[in-house]
């Protein structure tokens, strides 16, 4: 379907878009971006809760609100108005909402993490298979602006051959367990290693490959914490390379986001993205400061000379870039290019950290 510009020229008409869920994976993650973007239009909105519903009509006032998902469904089956569903919704779910979207023949993004589990990962994929619609996962933190500024220096070579890639992302919290990622079991997606594991993994996956071996430290500190809230893993890589990764909900003094080691030089990071915050403060993805670090020395390169005292350089910055994530599906759709994010790839990681729950038990005070 298209639609006539002024000039006469021809442009694809805008994807008509469902975001189920408006917590923050659906109000801060993906309406905005779809919103702002010339592919699409957020036509429905799928959330049970009265004050999120009237966000919704507040900043999407032409989207229709279901209040369940089996309402949205029926919309579908009725009306046909739905190219693309965003399922938002707590990783238990997944599976259901996946399939039953992919059996209408419809695309699918499911934001991180993919599933509960491998074996629903393997079943959704299954689905899209059988499906006329495409399916990809939101792992948006490989649009991250120090993760896309490291991709670069690494594809210029300009660390030398890699030895060591640290990825962290620590913060300090003092409030008591209380949205699901805290109360649900790791069986369901609940902990720290599901909800953040799933980008650090990814992003070490991403650069350096399958793992040929892993530890992990997985730990739980508060009453009443039904899954880990503290986690680290090593990984060795099948290229050599060794990747360590820290989750931290309890840390008061964070490290640094990245720290990467090579032959030649290192590569540090001692921000975080800037993205999310953006967004939550209601930034537009089209405005020009959207995606930039504020200080340009957050992102360092040092080198052995460097070390010795003559100073250290300022990484050249790649902006940071979510909204590319949904450019690269509209694409996708329209059978104009591959999905933002291979489904497959984040199956595997799944797998790795069942992996990493079956083999390393979460340490408790108890």
């Amino acid at each position: 379907m298209t639609a006539a510009t002024a000039d006469g020229a021809m442009n694809p008409a805008p994807i008509s878009a469902a975001v189920i869920g408006f917590g923050t994976s659906g109000r801060v993650f993906h309406a905005p971006l779809l919103a702002d973007s010339p592919d699409y239009e957020v036509a429905a909105i799928v959330t049970s809760d009265d004050e999120r519903r009237a966000a919704a009509e507040s900043s999407h006032p032409t989207a229709i609100l279901h209040k369940t998902f089996e309402a949205l469904l029926e919309r579908i089956d009725d009306d046909g108005d739905i190219d693309l569903v965003v399922i938002g919704t707590p990783p238990a779910l997944h599976r259901e909402q996946a399939i039953a979207v992919l059996e209408r023949d419809l695309s699918v993004v499911v934001d991180k993490p993919f599933a509960a589990s491998a074996e629903d990962a393997r079943a959704i994929m299954e689905a899209a298979e059988a499906s006329a619609g495409t399916l990809s996962v939101y792992q948006n933190r490989r649009w991250d602006t120090d993760f896309l500024t490291l991709k670069s220096l690494l594809d210029e070579g300009a660390l030398g051959q890699v030895r060591t890639f640290e990825s962290r992302i620590e913060s300090w919290s003092t409030r008591p367990p209380g949205s699901w990622k805290d109360s649900t079991p790791a069986a369901e997606g609940g902990g720290t290693l599901f909800d953040l594991g799933t980008h650090l993994l990814d992003q070490a996956v991403h650069l350096f490959g399958p793992i040929s071996d892993l530890y992990a430290e997985l730990a739980a500190y508060s009453t009443g914490a039904r899954a880990d809230e503290d986690a680290f893993v090593s990984l060795l890589h099948e290229n050599g390379v060794r990747s360590r990764v820290w989750m931290n909900r309890r840390s008061p003094a964070p490290g640094a986001r990245f720290r990467v080691t090579g032959e030649r030089a290192a590569f540090v990071s001692r921000g975080r993205d800037p993205q999310e915050a953006q967004l939550h403060a209601g930034v537009q993805p089209s405005a020009e400061e959207y995606g930039w670090f504020d200080d340009p020395q957050t992102m360092e390169i040092h080198t052995p000379e460097q070390a010795e005292g003559s100073g250290v350089q300022a990484a050249p910055a790649i902006r940071g870039d979510y909204p590319d994530f949904y450019r690269r599906m509209a694409a996708a759709i329209r059978g104009e290019g591959e999905v933002p994010v291979d489904p497959y790839e984040s199956a595997q990681v799944l797998a790795l950290l069942e992996k990493i729950h079956a083999e390393f038990p979460v340490r408790t005070r108890d």
